[in-house]
């Protein structure tokens, strides 16, 4: 019996992966859940346009960060700033009423601001723009598209590259004349066009079923959801190279996986977590791609207001592509041949 529970622990030792699952997996979730899980925003970045724009600004209350004041503009001006996502709500004054005009689009704040516009009474008229009826499944639907391909690109890739290595077929192909590269893109070209395949399958069930609008550019959207395939890809073949076996390859995908799923803004808002765990979602590729497929579905934004995260997946892209399509060469490529210099005896 000793002898048995002394095995365990020397085998636990020997594979860390195992003991980051018993280990980091529950500290990051209590942290997850400690300083994440909150779907109440304190604050909300606003707009006020029209030409009381300076007294209504000044009359609003602290649960609303004034950032735009412009006294010129009108209320297409402020369709505008909710569109391109510079604020979440946007006051027209001139009129009686006031108008609100509100991003609903970004569900959780939008509930608080109704909520607090409402108790405003008949001096305020609210206007909910992009999500009517503030639906859920609006908001998810676009996010669950990037699940989807983070789901196919990291875990599925992972699985199948190892598969390969484990059956000893992977290693054969070092000794063909192919380039490393060609045979990563040659095996990753597959799980690409089947994400891309789903990809397309989602959105339409997501807009036949739920009614969740396209009001954007398609090719937009593409070119987002290649650009995020890629990262993800990427992460699925550093996945590969890190692991010998399936089981390997799934707990390793899964690590990167859930912190995609809880602090992306999928499901908690990234404006009610704590500074300290907030910087992390600004990390994960899915919080990116997810402000990408909401804009351009929800909202019509152009591309030209959502160059943030379309450069910073491009970035991540490029490094995470070609980091692991190095280390991925250096295990695929056969060690080359030591080189022996003659010794002149004489």
């Amino acid at each position: 019996m000793r002898a048995m529970i002394l095995k365990e622990f020397r085998e636990l030792r020997r594979d860390p992966r195992t003991l980051a699952m018993l280990i980091v997996l529950p500290l990051l979730l209590l942290v997850i859940f400690g300083y994440a899980a909150n779907f109440f925003v304190t604050s909300t970045e606003a707009a006020v346009v029209g030409p009381q724009a300076q007294q209504a600004a000044a009359a609003l209350p602290s649960y609303f960060d004034v950032t735009t004041i412009k006294p010129g503009d009108t209320q297409d001006d402020a369709v505008n700033l909710l569109k391109e996502n510079k604020v979440d709500v946007a006051f027209v004054t001139g009129q009686t009423p006031t108008l609100a005009l509100v991003d609903g689009s970004n569900l959780f704040s939008a509930q608080s601001t109704v909520g607090i516009l409402n108790k405003a009474g008949a001096a305020v008229k609210t206007e909910v723009l992009f999500n009517p009826d503030l639906k859920t499944s609006w908001v998810m639907v676009p996010a669950i598209i990037g699940l989807i391909l983070t789901f196919i690109g990291t875990i599925i890739t992972s699985i199948g590259l190892v598969r390969e290595r484990e059956a000893g077929t992977l290693e054969q192909l070092a000794v063909m004349p192919i380039k490393p590269s060609q045979v990563i893109l040659g095996k990753i070209a597959p799980y690409f066009l089947l994400a891309a395949i789903d990809m397309i399958i989602v959105t339409l069930l997501g807009m036949l079923l739920f009614g969740v609008p396209f009001n954007g550019n398609v090719l937009a959207f593409a070119l987002g959801g290649a650009i995020f395939l890629f990262v993800v890809l990427g992460l699925g073949v550093l996945i590969s190279t890190m692991s010998q076996t399936t089981g390997q390859a799934i707990q390793t995908a899964f690590m990167f996986l859930l912190p995609q799923i809880l602090l992306s803004g999928m499901i908690f808002p990234l404006d009610a977590m704590a500074a300290g765990v907030r910087w992390i979602g600004y990390l994960l590729p899915l919080t990116y791609f997810t402000m990408i497929s909401q804009g351009i579905m929800l909202r019509g934004a152009p591309i030209s207001s959502l160059w943030l995260p379309f450069l910073v997946l491009t970035l991540m892209a490029v490094v995470v592509f070609t980091g692991a399509t190095l280390r991925f060469r250096r295990d695929l490529a056969p060690n080359a041949p030591k080189t022996s210099r003659k010794v002149d005896a004489s």
